[in-house]
């Protein structure tokens, strides 16, 4: 049986509300795949009593313990202890909370591959005020899963944008493009396309790392002398890739249409793009590893924790696409 674990991420934002809402919906039993949510039941009870929102829980010991989703209740595993229930301001204390319901997320889904891991927000902030080495959860998965090739996929009904490189300063971004890589990414891309979203012939466009894509190495040589040598051998691989385009006219309603997905050269140069167009409906996908995992594409939104301004549209979409991949 299909089965999803929700690990909601910072407890001190929208990530709790996020699941609360949605199990007050017609979406909860609509969507038809039990759903168990990884979080400290004290948690949960208090904040669906910050939100005015009436909720049952029903606590489990065993994942083969669940059943399918009723409205109003919420299926919850107690990982770990939430040392801070208060919302809107991160606390230390909860920095573990946060990563040893993310770890047992990933061990289970490695463990059964018809189980999906579904993410809400983390701060990496805080996480980082615990663990240094700590980058995301995208960097995270493939460490825990010992993958050797990991890719960020964020995808929405209008585009789908991958990532060559992720949490990144952007001075260092030059120097970690690399021909292998390029290649490496491509090549993962272009699999996921077709194995996850069933796309037969995958069209994907490279960009530039330089403005322009370099205009002919006046502008930098990183295209002419790293990515047109790695595209012409995903091409006699018969991959089907563009050579670099510049990333201020790539995203025209003409290059939508006709590409499955862009292949940008790091964070900023693509994620605006999509959340300008889908912000809310966008979720974000982790390609390359043995286990599938889908996320939301915002942040933890102190602001308007405990507030039930959230909206709960992206961890819709992410479950839904969880469903679908696994």
């Amino acid at each position: 049986m299909k089965k999803i674990l929700y690990s909601p991420g910072e407890p001190s934002g929208i990530g709790p509300d996020l699941i609360i809402q949605l199990c007050k919906s017609i979406f909860w039993t609509d969507i038809k795949i039990p759903i168990l949510c990884l979080s400290d039941p004290r948690l949960l009870i208090q904040r669906s009593k910050d939100l005015g929102k009436k909720i049952s829980l029903k606590e489990v010991s065993n994942i083969k313990q669940l059943v399918a989703n009723k409205k109003n209740v919420i299926q919850v595993m107690h990982v770990s202890d939430c040392r801070n229930l208060k919302y809107g301001k991160l606390y230390q204390s909860n920095a573990q909370y946060v990563l040893d319901n993310l770890q047992f997320g990933v061990d289970e889904a490695l463990k059964d591959k018809n189980l999906a891991l579904v993410t809400g927000p983390i701060s990496k902030e805080n996480i980082i005020s615990i663990n240094k080495d700590f980058f995301g959860h995208t960097e995270y998965i493939q460490q825990r899963t010992k993958s050797n090739e990991v890719l960020m996929l964020l995808s929405s009904n209008q585009l789908k944008v991958a990532l060559a490189t992720t949490h990144l300063p952007l001075k260092e971004v030059a120097n970690k493009i690399s021909k292998e890589l390029i290649i490496s990414k491509a090549i993962t891309l272009n699999e996921c396309l077709k194995e996850k979203f069933k796309i037969k012939d995958p069209n994907i466009k490279i960009l530039g790392l330089n403005p322009h894509s370099g205009e002919g190495g006046k502008i930098g040589n990183e295209e002419i002398d790293i990515i047109i040598p790695a595209v012409k051998e995903l091409r006699k691989k018969k991959i089907n890739i563009s050579y670099p385009i510049s990333a201020d006219t790539a995203f025209t309603k003409k290059n939508l249409k006709k590409t499955d997905a862009f292949l940008g050269m790091y964070h900023d140069q693509v994620l605006p793009v999509i959340k300008a167009l889908s912000f809310g409906n966008a979720i974000n996908i982790t390609l390359g590893v043995p286990i599938t995992r889908t996320s939301v594409d915002h942040g933890v939104a102190l602001d308007i924790a405990g507030t039930g301004k959230s909206d709960p549209s992206s961890l819709k979409e992410a479950i839904k696409t969880a469903k679908k991949i696994i």
